[in-house]
């Protein structure tokens, strides 16, 4: 089992290691989910992620994109997971990720994936906040 810290991670970049590993076999807890960055210009940002919320139409109907920031990057490590194949809906069970660190993490080794900081970018916090979450 790894436990992993996603603060200051791209999400795309985080995502595609998760998946390789979650394809692997290894069970994976992702903590700090608010904390992952989405880089480029902010305002296309909320815009695009905006337009995913409103494409599920009614209530009855799909599909539902999250609002919450660990759902976000849960969904983002589905999307490179072959999750309709068996063996992609195996892996995807294994993921684990929560906002903040839990109490059975804290004493654990957490990894942190080092990148490059961008200057241009925009939290998942700040973003889920512009979908309407309320804290």
């Amino acid at each position: 089992m790894a436990v992993i810290d996603a603060t200051d991670a791209p999400i795309g970049r985080l995502a595609t290691r998760i998946a390789k590993r979650l394809l692997e076999g290894e069970e994976i807890h992702v903590v700090n989910a608010e904390k992952a960055i989405i880089t480029g210009n902010m305002e296309e940002i909320r815009e695009r992620y905006l337009r995913k919320r409103r494409i599920g139409g009614t209530k009855r109907k799909g599909p539902y994109f999250p609002k919450m920031p660990h759902m976000i990057l849960k969904r983002t490590v589905r999307g490179m997971l072959p999750y309709q194949q068996p063996r992609g809906r195996k892996a995807y069970k294994r993921l684990k990720v929560y906002i903040g660190v839990p109490d059975e993490f804290k004493e654990s080794k957490i990894e942190k994936i080092e990148y490059r900081k961008s200057t241009n970018y925009i939290t998942l916090k700040e973003l889920s906040e512009y979908l309407g979450v309320k804290w």
